[in-house]
């Protein structure tokens, strides 16, 4: 199955122009063949001052973006793009032994002192550094930018910092990294592109105002465009077979098979719903898979049935599969806090409230099947919290009671209720009581 990704949607004129953007006023066109110096910042209504290039790189200072990815676009899909862009730019020669690149998680370099040490391994600087002692985070990253100059000492190598999860930055004690990436990047020093990835669309509103006024403010947003046709469309193309498939026969009966697929409505209803959700391909890949799997040699051909059968699977609640393997002591407790969500308007509950809604319950039965010792009730609870189904409002020290923690419960309601109705052996009564109102209790 070929790959699709988002940049392979794009038709060769889009593809020019997202390259274009790609290119930030500062830096130079990134032709599809070659490296010129033109469109973007001559096309730009408010051209950098100093666009030099260095070492016929391309990369200028000034060199700062951030890409927005927007609630339909998958995040990943802007990491392959950058990703893709990347490789093709590494293919020019001049390129590829003059540019360096780094690549920093906000998910994985926590803080600044983390995120130097990465610098520092990605450069291939810890030999350089050694056991040096820097007054200073400013110092320390300008004393690695200047050890990257090269033999001559008069220019330096460009370097690109790309920074997924550029939100997480900015969460940062004094947001240190961001200041001296975008100050240096301003500075006449040292040639460096920052791109920041993101799917806030209020990133600006993160950063201080000393990191925002050496921030060029220019922000690409991405959105998947196409609209259901397209995806019908797709989903039809990596379906079918391709030209070259030994099997002729087989092929073409294949892929007549995968254009009547595509025509009917339970399927249509089936894309539309995965469509509603999300455009992510990667989710449509999945659904193939899914289906592909009931293809057997005595089940040649794939059906409406198996894509059926198989969106059932993609839509599987994971939660909810946690809650069938809960014990009854466990379900009556989520139950509770279910009550307790419907009485209270979603407010937090603790723990000493849900036993006595629990309580309530047991003491509405004429058997004490369901009548645990307060400690038992207790190591359940604190078994929903393990299983992340409940979580602390706040963190807690130490000396605060356990009983009288604020929890918030991570199940709704329906989610709740089709758990109930899968959930093997449920003791008929506990089912009355999560349908039950709050009347009665």
């Amino acid at each position: 199955m070929e790959k699709v990704t988002l940049y392979s949607l794009l038709d060769p004129e889009d593809q020019e122009k997202l390259w274009v953007s790609l290119c930030c006023p500062g830096w130079s066109t990134v032709a599809r063949s070659q490296l010129t110096a033109t469109s973007a910042s001559q096309s730009s209504s408010n051209p950098p001052t100093s666009a030099s290039r260095v070492a016929g790189t391309g990369i200028c200072h000034h060199t700062q973006l951030i890409f927005l990815c927007l609630v339909e676009t998958e995040f990943h899909y802007v990491v392959q793009l950058i990703n893709h862009a990347l490789k093709e730019l590494m293919e020019i020669e001049e390129m590829s032994e003059n540019v360096l690149q780094v690549h920093l998680n906000g998910l994985l370099q926590i803080n600044d002192k983390i995120a130097l040490k990465e610098i520092t391994r990605q450069l291939n600087l810890e030999n350089v550094v050694g056991d040096k002692v820097f007054g200073s985070f400013a110092e320390n990253l300008s004393f690695l930018l200047e050890a990257l100059k090269k033999g001559d000492r008069t220019s330096s190598c460009p370097v690109i910092f790309i920074l997924d999860e550029f939100d997480l930055f900015a969460h940062h004690k004094n947001q240190t990294l961001l200041y001296n990436l975008f100050d240096i990047s301003q500075s006449a020093q040292t040639p460096i592109a920052v791109i920041g990835l993101t799917c806030r669309l209020d990133i600006l509103e993160l950063l201080e105002k000393r990191v925002k006024s050496r921030f060029s403010h220019r922000q690409i947003h991405l959105m998947n465009s196409f609209g259901f046709p397209q995806y019908v469309k797709i989903f039809k193309e990596q379906l079918s077979l391709p030209a070259e498939f030994p099997e002729k026969l087989f092929a073409e009966k294949w892929n007549e098979n995968a254009q009547c697929l595509s025509e009917e409505r339970s399927v249509q209803e089936v894309l539309q719903k995965h469509f509603n959700i999300s455009k992510n391909l990667r989710s449509l890949h999945m659904l193939l898979m899914l289906s592909l799997n009931r293809v057997t040699a005595s089940h040649p051909f794939m059906t409406a049935v198996d894509l059926m059968e198989a969106s059932q699977l993609c839509s599987m609640d994971s939660k909810a599969n946690i809650v069938h393997g809960l014990s009854v002591l466990e379900i009556c407790l989520i139950i509770a806090m279910k009550h307790l969500n419907d009485l209270y308007e979603e407010e937090p509950f603790n723990f000493q409230m849900v036993y006595n809604e629990f309580q309530k319950f047991v003491q509405r039965k004429a058997h004490s099947v369901y009548n645990f010792e307060k400690p038992v009730v207790m190591k359940a609870f604190e078994h929903l919290q393990q299983l992340e189904l409940i979580k602390p409002v706040e963190k807690t020290s130490g000396n605060s009671q356990r009983e009288y923690q604020l929890m918030k419960l991570l199940l709704d309601n329906t989610q709740i209720m089709n758990a109930l109705q899968k959930y093997p052996n449920c003791p008929t009564d506990v089912r009355q009581w999560a349908t039950s109102s709050l009347s009665w209790l």
